[in-house]
């Protein structure tokens, strides 16, 4: 699966939580696929976010060079401002499965992990993928409604059930349902308005 860059103005747009808010009219957001050379600022990122689990710096190079095709960053004015981490599955290629979606603190509000999402879900799309799927843990509202948001907007059906419980994880983690939305399809480059 292949991304294209694409330069786009978030003006009335998400937030990263998925309701609506205003963004600055001058934001020139730069979406496309990574480069190794931004396996370092992913991992800041990530890091920073206090939420995520945090790979190894190693992994997201890793990541920017073999899920490239699958995984977008968001630039702007040079910084890297967010990233989404995906894969195909293996034994379900119709499936993007969406590792992690992340914004710098400094641009977080003004929709750019709504925009990296619509993003890699268009291109995905584009490729005949028919379903994305990402685990989020029980408490994690935001991402909940970042992912209904997504569907909603694109007509979906977004379904969840259990994955991971606690004691599957040697470490203490939280559980994780999977969420599945199904069937992607383009919406163009325009990104509806989601009124609640």
């Amino acid at each position: 699966m292949q991304t294209r860059t694409r330069s786009t103005t978030l003006s009335s747009s998400h937030s990263d939580d998925g309701s609506s808010r205003r963004a600055p009219t001058d934001s020139s957001v730069v979406i496309r696929s990574p480069r190794i050379g931004d396996g370092a600022a992913m991992w800041q990122i990530a890091v920073d976010s206090q939420v995520l689990d945090a790979n190894s710096s190693y992994a997201y190079l890793l990541w920017c060079r073999d899920f490239g095709s699958t995984s977008v960053v968001a630039e702007i004015d040079g910084d890297i401002a967010g990233f989404v981490t995906g894969y195909l599955r293996p034994e379900a290629p119709e499936v993007v499965f969406v590792w992690q979606v992340a914004v710098n603190h400094a641009f977080r509000g003004r929709g750019v992990g709504v925009a990296m999402l619509d993003h890699l879900v268009n291109a995905a799309a584009e490729q005949g993928i028919s379903t994305l799927e990402t685990t989020v843990s029980p408490d994690n509202e935001a991402s909940v409604a970042m992912f209904a948001s997504l569907a909603r907007r694109r007509g979906a059906e977004m379904s969840r059930e259990s994955l991971f419980a606690p004691e599957d994880f040697p470490d203490g983690h939280e559980p994780e349902d999977l969420y599945r939305i199904s069937p992607l399809q383009h919406s163009g480059d325009h990104i509806t308005e989601d009124h609640r």
